[in-house]
C-alpha cells in the first residue's frame, strides 16, 4: 500500500524542470494584435446588432479560446473543428442539463462539464474554453436561460466563427504562423 501511495505522489512532482521556452517578441506582438482584433470583432459585431436586447454576443469562454487561437495556434486544441465543434457541443450540452436538471443547480452544472469533456472527447474536437461555455449556460443568467437553445448558434456558433474567421485572416499575416494546421 504504501509503495502504491507513494508512486503515486511522485507523480505529482511533474516531469521536467525549469520554466516553458519565452517566445520571440515578434511572436508576442502578433499574439496580441491577434487577441485584440479577435476579441474587438465579437464586440463590434455585438454593439451593431444586440445592444438594447436580451442577447449578448461576448461570452467569458471566448477570452481564453483567443489565447488558444492567437497565442497557441498550432496546439490542436486550437484547430476550427476544436473551436467550433467543441463549443457548439458544450453549448448544447450546456443547455440540456440546464432544461433537465435545473432544480439541482450543482448538478447540471458538474453534468455540463464532465458530459461536455466526455462529448468533445468522443468528437475529436476537444476545446478547454468550451467546457466553460458548458458552464455558463448552467450559471448563466435568466436572460442566457430564456435563449434555451438559441444560445448554442448566438452567442456560441455565431462567436466562434467570428474568432476563427480573425485568426484564419491573422495568422497567415505573419511568415513565422499558419493557421489552420487542419480544418476537420
Amino acid at each position: 500500500m504504501m509503495t502504491w501511495l507513494r508512486e503515486y505522489l511522485s507523480k505529482m512532482r511533474g516531469t521536467t524542470r525549469g520554466t516553458p521556452p519565452r517566445v520571440s517578441n515578434h511572436e508576442i506582438l502578433w499574439s496580441w494584435i491577434g487577441g485584440f482584433l479577435g476579441i474587438a470583432a465579437v464586440a463590434w459585431v455585438n454593439q451593431l446588432f444586440f445592444v438594447g436586447l436580451d442577447l449578448s454576443l461576448m461570452i467569458g469562454s471566448f477570452g481564453s479560446s483567443a489565447v488558444l487561437l492567437y497565442g497557441a495556434v498550432r496546439s490542436p486544441l486550437a484547430q476550427p473543428r476544436n473551436l467550433v465543434g467543441g463549443h457548439f457541443l458544450s453549448a448544447l450540452v450546456g443547455v440540456i442539463c440546464w432544461k433537465l436538471l435545473h432544480e439541482y443547480p450543482w448538478l447540471a452544472e458538474a453534468m455540463a462539464v464532465a458530459t461536455a469533456i466526455a462529448v468533445m472527447h468522443a468528437t475529436r474536437t476537444l476545446h478547454p474554453p468550451a467546457g466553460a461555455t458548458a458552464l455558463i449556460a448552467v450559471i448563466g443568467s435568466s436572460e442566457v436561460h430564456r435563449l434555451g437553445f438559441l444560445f448554442v448558434l448566438v452567442p456560441v456558433t455565431l462567436g466562434s466563427l467570428i474568432l476563427l474567421a480573425v485568426a484564419v485572416l491573422v495568422n497567415n499575416l505573419t511568415k513565422t504562423r499558419q493557421y489552420p494546421e487542419i480544418w476537420f
